[in-house]
């Protein structure tokens, strides 16, 4: 068992076995997508506690040390260190995409300014680090990603967080879209139920990232 086999979807069950990934320090970033405070706070409505504990449980103890664990290893070793967040850049939501204005689980209105729209202080960008800004789920389509990208000379992403079936999912799609080499961290995404994260992963794995652990991750990197 490991990354190599696991999160085989229907079209990859005979595939080979990839070769390790070469990841240049200096041509790889980590990306982590929209843990905000928003987010962890989903289980404060009684109404929603028990539909949300499990995610929350799942935030706490694993995602999020898992990406601070992440973080740290890559500023130890000079590489660069991401994040992206969704918000609306005018406080009426306007500028939103339409999968954010429609009413449901996904509107969202959360202004740039508001305490809700931060990144978790857990996670919090450190100086000199690029946070962008997005209104709509993938992170390429709604910044100007791909450009600092390109600028930065990045040919390989590593990517965090939420929502795995959904902004994760968006931004990987894009970024493999644009031919960038994507790998998804397992135990550094969560979905809104164990079922949707494993099933997402197992339908983006071996055609737009590879999926693996963060340990895995580390070992190949040798950091």
């Amino acid at each position: 068992m490991g990354w190599k086999t696991d999160y085989r979807s229907f079209y990859y069950e005979g595939a080979p076995e990839p070769d390790d990934p070469l990841l240049n320090p200096q041509e790889t970033v980590l990306l982590t997508i929209d843990i905000q405070n928003i987010y962890m706070q989903l289980a404060d409505d009684p109404v929603q506690r028990t539909r949300w504990s499990p995610f929350i449980k799942r935030m706490r103890e694993i995602v999020i040390p898992t990406v601070q664990k992440l973080q740290t290893g890559f500023r130890a070793h000079g590489m660069d260190v991401l994040h992206a967040r969704i918000a609306c850049l005018l406080d009426d939501g306007r500028d939103r995409s339409l999968s954010q204005k429609k009413p449901g689980w996904n509107y969202l209105l959360l202004p740039k300014d508001e305490p809700s729209s931060q990144i978790v202080p857990e996670l919090s960008p450190q100086p000199g680090e690029v946070v962008v800004t997005k209104t709509t789920d993938s992170a390429l389509t709604g910044t100007n990603l791909r450009l600092i990208l390109q600028n930065m000379g990045v040919k390989n992403v590593v990517m965090t967080g939420i929502f795995t079936d959904q902004c994760v999912s968006s931004t990987v799609r894009s970024l493999a879209d644009e031919s960038f080499n994507v790998i998804v961290i397992e135990d550094g995404c969560a979905a809104g139920t164990e079922q949707l994260h494993r099933r997402e992963l197992e339908i983006i794995n071996m055609i737009y990232c590879q999926v693996m652990s963060s340990d895995e991750l580390l070992e190949i990197l040798a950091i």
